[in-house]
């Protein structure tokens, strides 16, 4: 089977990435998946029908995952597409440091250097599409303060990314794909808010191949993001902290 084109996913191992996989192979598209334990994706690797190479991926040695993903791009010849899904979340009431730390290190210092590298791999190639698996979370601060902070933080990178693709004027497609909150909907077995994997990977793959800047994935989220952004802090934040009366 003759591929079209070469796609890269960063951030290979999520149920997400590997339908995306899937839906790439269906359409010949050679892929290079990078993940931080290879060995775990081998036989997935092995099932697809086109070839489909599995790279190691340190994401929390900036300088190292730099090397990794320009040593793959060197010897593969670039790259048509790139998906980057590294994002990490978690929750504790108590907000313990070491949570928020981890988050910040593979959500915002590994997504930058990934991106930072893969753009200016692009930028020497002449062309290519940068795509991210953000979240509206990103629109304002949650319960899970360093995953909201670094998903906002995630949207900017890539609002920047694609201002200085159009002042270097080349064909650069930066793709911010805004998932709703899925990862909420799957603890909750909200079946409403919880679409089919297949479903949320065919929508992504869409927006991509029409170049789209910015996709609410799956569709209805788009208004959820709307309503989201337009209310007042004292109907978002409903946590009105009360204080204990003592007791006597």
């Amino acid at each position: 089977m003759t591929t079209i084109a070469t796609a890269m996913i960063i951030g290979a191992s999520s149920q997400l990435s590997k339908e995306l996989a899937r839906q790439l192979a269906a359409q010949n598209v050679k892929l290079l998946l990078f993940v931080q334990d290879p060995d775990t994706l081998t036989d997935f690797a092995n099932s697809l029908p086109v070839p489909a190479a599995v790279f190691p991926l340190a994401i929390s040695e900036p300088k190292k995952l730099n090397q990794q993903i320009s040593q793959v791009w060197q010897s593969e010849n670039g790259a048509h597409l790139v998906i980057v899904n590294t994002g990490l979340n978690g929750y504790d009431a108590s907000l313990p440091w070491q949570l928020e730390q981890d988050i910040i290190e593979v959500n915002v210092r590994g997504f930058a250097a990934i991106c930072n590298c893969v753009f200016k791999l692009m930028t020497q190639q002449g062309y290519g599409q940068l795509a991210a698996i953000n979240s509206i979370a990103g629109q304002r601060g949650g319960p899970s303060v360093a995953y909201h902070a670094s998903k906002a933080f995630a949207e900017n990178y890539f609002q920047g990314l694609s201002m200085h693709a159009q002042r270097l004027k080349l064909p650069i497609t930066i793709s911010d794909i805004q998932l709703g909150l899925l990862d909420k909907a799957a603890i909750q077995q909200n079946r409403f808010l919880l679409p089919p994997l297949e479903k949320v990977a065919k929508q992504i793959l869409a927006a991509l191949k029409y170049g789209k800047r910015r996709v609410y994935v799956t569709k209805r989220w788009r208004i959820v993001a709307w309503l989201n952004r337009l209310l007042p802090e004292y109907i978002y934040n409903t946590r009105h902290w009360k204080t204990k009366k003592k007791t006597e």
